[in-house]
């Protein structure tokens, strides 16, 4: 029975974060429901282990029929692994508890802007190119990477906003080039649980076969539907992310 309630929490998560990120809103949850005397850190490196292989698949689905800034977005996501792996050995010295009570408030302060623009993500016109357009993307990489590592609620919503903000990608473009970026803090964070034997294989393997049926279901909704549909789902999956880390932050 734990197998058939884990694998379809992560059916419905790969097809959310193929998507727009956030699937481990729902994974994750799962996982700690279903096994409540396991480590908290072999949950999250199972969940990333299932997680990756996911965005592996919408990631190379996307680049098949959606333009990817190669150049760009190659070396933001190595700032992403750097950035990543970093922020996770920070948190092995440093509480990341202060976030718990300001993350939500930054979720929707995201919320409130993404409402209020209503084109915001429509059109996609992409402000820079060449050698800016690198360095910002790499910039991003670093920094939402490190807090992926350090914390982690939220991260692909994140890079989706950055790139849609202050790169002038539509919410489409941002969420294929924020897959590739996932990908790389994703394979950061694997490395250091699966070194400290915090994955649980058994379980990774049928949980990544159900995350990569919901990733490619997701992925044809995604390229079917366009931006509007991206960007009503980023809404969606910000407003739960909003109630979940408030809970967590304030009531629990």
């Amino acid at each position: 029975m734990e197998w058939i309630i884990v694998s379809l929490a992560s059916l419905l998560a790969g097809f959310v974060d193929a998507i727009v990120g956030g699937g481990g809103l729902i994974l994750v949850p799962a996982l700690f429901a279903t096994f409540t005397n396991a480590p908290p850190a072999t949950l999250l490196g199972t969940n990333k282990s299932a997680s990756i292989c996911g965005t592996a698949m919408a990631t190379w689905q996307y680049s098949r029929r959606v333009q990817m800034p190669w150049r760009a977005m190659l070396p933001a996501a190595g700032a992403g692994f750097t950035g990543s792996f970093f922020g996770a050995w920070t948190v092995t010295v440093v509480s990341a508890d202060f976030l718990r009570k300001l993350l939500p408030l930054i979720l929707l302060a995201v919320l409130l802007y993404t409402l209020a623009k209503k084109e915001l993500g429509r059109h996609h016109e992409p402000r820079f190119a060449g050698r800016m357009e690198t360095a910002l993307a790499c910039l991003i990489g670093l920094a939402i990477g490190f807090y992926d590592g350090f914390f982690g609620p939220g991260a692909g919503s994140f890079f989706v906003f950055a790139f849609v903000r202050l790169l002038g990608y539509d919410f489409l473009n941002a969420s294929v080039s924020a897959k590739l970026l996932n990908l790389a803090t994703n394979i950061a964070a694997i490395i250091l649980f699966a070194s400290k034997g915090h994955v649980w294989w058994h379980f990774a393997l049928p949980l990544a076969v159900a995350n990569v049926a919901g990733s490619l279901l997701g992925t044809h909704m995604a390229l079917r539907h366009g931006t509007g549909f991206v960007r009503a789902i980023f809404i969606l999956v910000v407003s739960l992310l909003i109630l979940k880390t408030g809970y967590d932050a304030f009531l629990r």
